[in-house]
């Protein structure tokens, strides 16, 4: 290495270095805080940076660049115009995250390139995420960006793909819901998009998952692996050209006919998402990273003293059956009126009303059905302490949307569910940003289904309180015996949930295991599809400990009122676990295996555990987690929870030190203290 200069600045820690490798180019080095974790900037021909934690290198060269329509390339033969550093050390307010305040520590450094364009680096002790930043004037396009994840070894990686293989059309008219795939790097399917976070095993017992934040006005970024060894390479949805309307499900939504040759359209200075990797020494401190909240962009709406999270019963899993009614269930106001006096029985904050309440296959959210009486629904509601939330689908929603928001706020609504997106090109990315405005203009909240995971917008629009993303229990009403939804369960807090809440939608007092038949002495799953009467895979504390381990400051119970009514003690335990959080902190697991989490709310603890098909037995000690001892309250897999799923034991009891709990296959308990 030729002319070898190091410089080091001190800036109330040493973590920055600029070292002169060749005459055309230099190295930048930054660390964390903790001087731990590490990251390489290489600026010369092209663009590449590295990662490295405890001096193990989990990310080797990895290129980095941005091709706008003017020919003009961001990462090639790039010229440094300046240099700047930053220690950042501030707490952020989280009203409805999984922590109230989040510590929000790392050191930055900003390079400022010739030709009105930056690169910002943060470097936490969990990781590297870095930016593009442009203050060029006028509008432009982006070709594409190129953002290059070049791992050290053939490692195995856990990875979603796009649901269903295809052209590239069908790949990227999906809805982000699929279960894990664990392959090696090389075995991946190179013909098939996978969708953010996802996660690679590294060197030393490391993990490096992959994802992004503040994203807006911009399209998401998939993963696709190419002919480079160990390597994958982002991919993003063209920017739609022409659209079909009145296609898809019902006709509610659109058809993509053909995309333009660029990603997106730019008209003013602007940084653009946030592309992070998160390095973990062990899975439990991968799920409790705040890496993505922190990166987001910060509350843009002031005043969130309106918005109320909360529980909600809900109609469309269970098909609005009810029993021992002496009218006929359905889409109708006898049938919410029962599900409004079951919320307020049970303290539950909303009823939603979904799929069905506006008259269908028109994109009028303006017509409601006849047998709905929507202002009659909302005053006995109101009366009863219970708020309504609408369902809308996406493009309806979009073609009136101050329209509707005003009408309904107007009438007492509190909120809408928006779905069927199905993609994360521009302008649905978009479109989900201007929901989050309107929303908080008139005082809504907003639950976004049927969309690609929070990616930070719920830092920037805290009124938005779930997203979907998330291969949840609504895919019990038609996927196969197959599906391990079991694994998945304990396999999407280290994942996906490191993006933000999700929309699993739990709760269901039908739940089925793997029984051994004593016939055959061959084990069976008791699970089947049924859409009109579903079931849960897993015990009844499994469903019980996911309201604990799941983070939804908008939390459904997907089960309908009778058959919550017939389990007054499961349902009486699910009303009173809280949906935001003052403190979470995971105390122990294993992505796919199970997950042992503590979360409180003012002066009560709940600590909830999930199990993968294993049976397993489970040792915390609860002075050491809460800080406290005394009296508890358990609910644990009863001793033939195996044959049956729903047998659980609901106990008290008083508690100074360890606390020994089995779980069965499929099984989970919550302590509350």
């Amino acid at each position: 290495m030729k002319n070898k200069i190091s410089l080091t600045l001190f800036i109330s820690m040493i973590f920055f270095t600029v070292t002169a490798m060749a005459a055309d180019s230099k190295k930048l080095t930054v660390t964390s805080p903790d001087g731990k974790t590490q990251t390489d900037v290489t600026v010369g021909k092209n663009i590449s940076y590295t990662v490295s934690q405890d001096n193990v290198q989990v990310l080797a060269p990895s290129q980095l660049s941005m091709t706008l329509s003017d020919g003009i390339i961001w990462g090639e033969n790039a010229k440094i115009k300046d240099v700047k550093t930053k220690h950042v050390n501030t707490i952020i307010e989280a009203p409805f995250y999984k922590v109230k305040k989040v510590a929000d520590v790392y050191n930055q450094l900003l390079i400022q390139f010739k030709g009105n364009w930056s690169l910002e680096f943060r470097v936490y002790n969990d990781g590297v995420a870095y930016r593009f930043i442009s203050t060029k004037k006028g509008s432009y396009n982006v070709v594409n960006e190129l953002a290059e994840y070049k791992f050290t070894n053939n490692a195995v990686a856990t990875v979603p793909y796009v649901y269903s293989p295809g052209d590239q059309e069908h790949q990227l008219s999906q809805s982000f819901e699929n279960t894990y795939t664990n392959l090696k790097i090389s075995e991946l399917d190179k013909d098939r998009l996978m969708f953010l976070p996802l996660s690679v095993e590294a060197p030393k017992g490391k993990r490096i998952t992959i994802t992004e934040s503040d994203l807006r006005n911009y399209p998401g970024m998939y993963f696709k692996t190419n002919e480079k060894k160990n390597t994958m390479t982002a991919f993003f949805a063209p920017l739609r050209n022409q659209i079909e309307e009145h296609s898809g499900y019902n006709n509610l939504q659109v058809t993509v006919k053909s995309r333009h040759n660029y990603i997106a359209t730019i008209n003013n200075k602007r940084s653009f998402p946030w592309r992070a990797a998160i390095v973990t020494r062990n899975d439990v401190d991968l799920a409790n990273t705040t890496m993505t909240f922190k990166l987001a962009e910060e509350n843009a709406i002031g005043n969130t003293d309106w918005i109320k999270p909360g529980k909600v019963a809900w109609d469309w899993w269970n098909n609005w059956n009810l029993e021992g009614v002496d009218f006929k269930a359905g889409i109708n106001n006898e049938t919410y009126k029962y599900y409004i006096d079951f919320a307020s029985n049970n303290g539950i904050e909303y009823v939603i009303l979904d799929e069905g309440w506006s008259v269908n296959k028109v994109y009028d959210l303006m017509q409601v059905v006849p047998e709905i009486d929507l202002e009659e629904l909302i005053a006995y509601a109101k009366e009863r302490n219970v708020g309504i939330i609408l369902w809308a689908g996406y493009y309806a929603f979009d073609k009136d949307m101050e329209k509707v928001c005003k009408h309904y706020s107007k009438m007492g609504v509190k909120g809408f569910k928006v779905d069927f997106m199905n993609g994360d090109d521009q302008e649905l990315v978009y479109f989900n940003e201007r929901v989050a405005k309107m929303c908080a203009k008139y005082e809504l909240i907003a639950d976004l289904h049927g969309t690609y995971k929070p990616a930070g917008l719920q830092r920037t629009y805290p009124n938005i309180l779930n997203f979907e993303g998330v291969h949840g229990l609504e895919q019990m009403k038609w996927q196969p015996i197959t599906c391990d939804q079991v694994t998945y369960d304990v396999t999407l807090p280290y994942i996906r949930m490191i993006s933000g809440p999700v929309d699993y939608t739990q709760g269901a007092m039908n739940n089925a295991v793997k029984a051994l038949n004593t016939i055959t002495n061959v084990v069976e799953t008791q699970y089947y599809p049924n859409f009109s009467k579903p079931m849960s895979q897993g015990t009844r504390c499994h469903q019980l400990a996911e309201y604990v381990i799941f983070l939804s400051p908008l939390n459904m119970l997907c089960d309908t009122p009778t058959n919550y009514e017939k389990n007054p003690v499961s349902t009486a335990f699910i009303s009173s676990i809280p949906t935001v959080w003052d403190e979470t902190k995971t105390i122990e697991g294993k992505m796919g295996e199970y997950i042992v989490t503590a979360r409180r709310h003012g002066d009560t603890w709940f600590i909830g555990g999930l199990n993968n098909w294993d049976a397993r037995e489970i040792t915390i000690n609860i002075k050491e987690i809460t800080g406290k001892t005394g009296e508890v309250t358990i609910f644990k897999d009863g001793i033939n929870a195996d044959m049956n799923g729903v047998d659980f034991v609901k106990k008290t009891e008083n508690v100074t030190g360890n606390l020994t709990i089995r779980m069965a296959p499929g099984g989970g308990f919550v302590v509350r203290l």
